[in-house]
């Protein structure tokens, strides 16, 4: 059974289509945008068919493809426009010796406005996916220990290497990591490198960087 619902403005409080295969049909072909309205108390929210491009769109408030949360295309993609996420070149020079220095960031990418200062703050409880690569150049091969830490408010995630037992001499040297880390909202998360023995000469290369997203 199908119902067709006049555009007049009716009220329809408590509609209910039965029949084996009930439809509901929103728009009749035409050029125009397509959508369905959630009024809330506090929230309003919107479903709807973008007609400029042909994405099904969820997002927030009454106006179509205003502030999208979801995305759609006709083949099934999916994009989230504010999914929380970040993206930054790292660096820092002579790295000091015996010190937990927070490596220096700047910023490139930002989704959604959660990066400053060296450090990501999650805006909502998740499990979050952080990474780095950093290029350290004049490494020092009577360094006793090297650890990058990724540090959160819950949590330190940290790898250690001993180039005084891998290294016969001064050289390069790339380090990546990368974890899913359990944050709740207002944590943050920042990246930390610690140096011992040798000689504080060690660079993080300008090429090096570090990200991070909501996953989940």
């Amino acid at each position: 059974m199908a119902a067709k619902i006049p555009a007049n403005g009716a009220d329809l409080n408590g509609l209910i289509i039965s029949g084996t295969t009930p439809t509901i049909t929103v728009g009749d072909a035409g050029a125009e945008d397509a959508k369905i309205i959630f009024d809330g108390n506090a929230q309003d929210f919107h479903i709807g068919l973008d007609d400029s491009d042909d994405f099904l769109v969820l997002g927030k408030g009454t106006a179509l493809g205003t502030t999208p949360h979801i995305r759609m295309d006709e083949n099934g993609h999916v994009t989230k426009p504010l999914q929380p996420m970040f993206q930054a070149n790292a660096s820092y020079t002579n790295i000091p010796l015996t010190t937990q220095q927070t490596i220096t960031l700047s910023e490139r990418v930002d989704v959604n406005g959660d990066f400053a200062s060296n450090t990501f703050t999650a805006p909502v409880t998740g499990n979050y996916y952080l990474s780095y690569h950093f290029y350290l150049t004049s490494l020092d091969a009577d360094h006793t220990a090297l650890d990058v830490k990724i540090v959160t408010s819950n949590k330190t995630y940290a790898v250690t290497y001993k180039p005084s037992v891998f290294m016969n001499s001064d050289g390069n040297f790339s380090v990546t990591g990368s974890q899913v880390c359990d944050m709740d909202a207002s944590d943050t998360a920042t990246f930390v490198i610690y140096i011992a023995g040798g000689a504080a000469q060690t660079d993080v290369h300008a090429d090096s960087t570090a990200c991070g997203m909501l996953i989940g």
